[in-house]
């Protein structure tokens, strides 16, 4: 599968809704982005908390589902665990996630989420339950 097929399949979904886009991925890492909108706002102008992270489980999750048979697994996640470190107001984020465990039925992830500049915004952690389809 390729960074085209990445996003194809991500149309119409709230991956789509916030804009994300797949940039690149290997077996142990997989990056994207989210340009900053009013849309991703809390009433303060900033970028809402939830957004983050539900950028940081996208990222999390598609990287197992890159690790796996769709036809065959199920990619669920499990757990996601954040702290916001700095607020974003504008720009674009960047987010990367690195495989930090893989087993036959789990799979760990730590996510960070940069400005423009740089600065670091959010870090997470993703934890994803691989589950068979003929469960």
């Amino acid at each position: 599968m390729d960074i085209t097929e990445i996003n194809r399949i991500c149309k119409g979904t709230l991956i789509d809704l916030l804009d994300i886009e797949f940039t690149s991925y290997s077996d142990t890492s997989v990056e994207a982005k989210m340009p900053i909108s009013s849309k991703l706002y809390q009433p303060v102008g900033i970028v809402h908390g939830g957004a983050l992270l539900a950028m940081a489980e996208t990222v999390g999750s598609a990287g197992s589902f890159l690790q796996v048979d769709p036809l065959l697994y199920d990619v669920l996640g499990s757990v996601v665990n954040g702290q916001h470190l700095a607020p974003a107001r504008e720009g674009t984020l960047c987010d990367r996630a690195e495989l930090v465990f893989k087993s036959d039925f789990k799979h760990i992830w730590d996510v960070e989420i940069k400005d423009d500049a740089g600065k670091l915004i959010s870090v997470s952690r993703v934890t994803n339950s691989i589950k068979s389809k003929n469960h």
